[in-house]
């Protein structure tokens, strides 16, 4: 029986009917001109589509979207970025809005994690259009996540963003047939 047919059959009957996976992932930020180039010039990713503006005049905002009635999402871009999950990211216009990043130990924190072949290329290119790498590299010796390289940086609006890599695999997978979905390896 393969690993997928067994995690089908471990957590048939739990979850969400007919889950196939993770679609995207959205992110607010404060320029989406900035940010599309970003990510296209920068990252590598590849602009698919765009929409807005969108706003309404009852509380459809509210009720559909979580923000205050008068809220303005200004455009709204979907990126595709190598063979992980697709992206999309907004601009708000709010009367409420809040302008500061959370922080990762925050509530609502997070971070947007890209995998990469060459950590000290992907490094030196990212300091080289301006973003600004948090620490070193730190690579893990022992634990599940053995064999893993990552470090933090940021954009130039402050998102936190992560580089990892793991060319020969993660420790954990000495002692289990059960895998993390790979961008490598996109049908593991």
């Amino acid at each position: 029986m393969s690993t997928e047919d067994r995690q089908s059959r471990e957590t048939a009957g739990r979850g969400l009917p007919g889950l196939r996976g993770t679609d995207h992932i959205g992110f607010t930020v404060p320029d989406i001109d900035e940010a599309a180039r970003f990510f296209v010039d920068v990252i590598g990713c590849i602009q698919v589509y765009e929409l807005g503006p969108f706003q309404a005049e009852d509380d459809w905002m509210a009720r559909q979207l979580n923000v205050d009635p008068r809220a303005i999402m200004k455009k709204l871009v979907f990126l595709r970025c190598g063979f992980g999950s697709n992206f999309e990211i907004f601009q708000y216009i709010a009367p409420d809005q809040r302008t500061i990043q959370p922080r990762n130990s925050d509530v609502g924190g997070h971070h947007l994690a890209f995998y990469v072949d060459d950590m000290d290329a992907a490094v030196r290119h990212l300091e080289a259009h301006g973003a600004r790498i948090l620490g070193v590299p730190v690579t893990r010796e022992s634990g599940p996540s053995g064999g893993q390289t990552w470090v933090y940086f940021l954009t130039p609006w402050g998102m936190q963003c992560e580089l990892v890599s793991f060319p020969n695999g993660k420790a954990y997978e000495r002692t289990t047939s059960l895998r993390l979905w790979h961008t490598a390896d996109p049908g593991g």
